[in-house]
C-alpha cells in the first residue's frame, strides 16, 4: 500500500479531532498520571518523574515531523478543551503495513461516549484511506475499552499476550 497522508481534522457532532500541539503537553502528561495501576510500568510515570511535559512535548514535536496518520487531540467543540487523543500507529501489533487504532481520555471525559464518537470518526477514515483492516489492543480488564471497541466493530481475535502481573493484553480488528 502507498503512503498515506497525514490524518488532518476530523469533525464529529459533538468533537473537532485535530493534530497535536506542543503547548497541550501538560494535557497529555495528565493522561499519564491518570493511568490504571494495573497499566505496565513502562506506560505510567516513572520515579524520577518521567516523562516530564518536556519529554511529551518532545513527543509530540517528532510526532508532528513523522510522515504517516498519526495521533489527533480530541477536542470538546463546546467546551474547546482538549480531553485526549486518538488516532492511528503503524507500530503496533497488528500487521506492519496496517494500521492501529490508538485511543486515552481524561477521567473526567470518560463515561459519555466521546471515545466512541473519536474512534469512529478514525475508524471511517482508516476505511476511506482504503487499509483493509485496523487493529487494536486492549487490555482484557479494560471493560470500557472493550466496549467502544465492540461499537467500533472490532472482533477479539483470540491472539492474548498474557502478563501474569498486569493482565492479559487482547488483540482486537475491524476488517472494511
Amino acid at each position: 500500500m502507498s503512503p498515506v497522508p497525514a490524518l488532518d481534522t476530523l469533525e464529529t457532532d459533538r468533537l473537532v479531532l485535530r493534530p497535536r500541539r506542543v503547548d497541550e503537553a501538560g494535557i497529555y502528561r495528565q493522561l499519564w498520571t491518570e493511568r490504571d495501576p494495573r497499566v505496565p510500568p513502562h506506560r505510567r510515570i516513572d520515579p524520577e518523574g518521567r516523562p516530564t511535559v518536556e519529554d511529551v512535548a518532545a513527543q509530540v514535536r517528532a510526532e508532528r515531523a513523522a510522515p504517516g496518520p498519526g495521533i489527533l487531540a480530541v477536542e470538546r467543540k463546546e467546551a474547546a478543551d482538549v480531553i485526549g487523543y486518538c488516532g492511528v500507529v503503524f507500530h503496533g501489533s497488528g500487521s506492519p503495513d496496517e494500521p492501529e487504532l490508538a485511543y486515552e481520555l481524561l477521567r473526567e471525559a470518560q463515561g459519555r461516549g466521546y471515545a466512541t464518537e473519536a474512534g469512529r470518526a478514525v475508524v471511517t477514515w482508516v476505511g476511506e484511506a482504503g487499509y483493509p483492516r485496523l487493529w487494536a489492543t486492549v487490555w482484557a480488564w479494560n471493560v470500557a475499552s472493550r466496549r467502544v471497541l465492540e461499537k467500533l466493530g472490532f472482533r477479539e481475535t483470540g491472539s492474548v499476550e498474557p502478563d501474569a502481573c498486569h493482565g492479559d493484553n487482547l488483540l482486537t480488528v475491524r476488517e472494511f
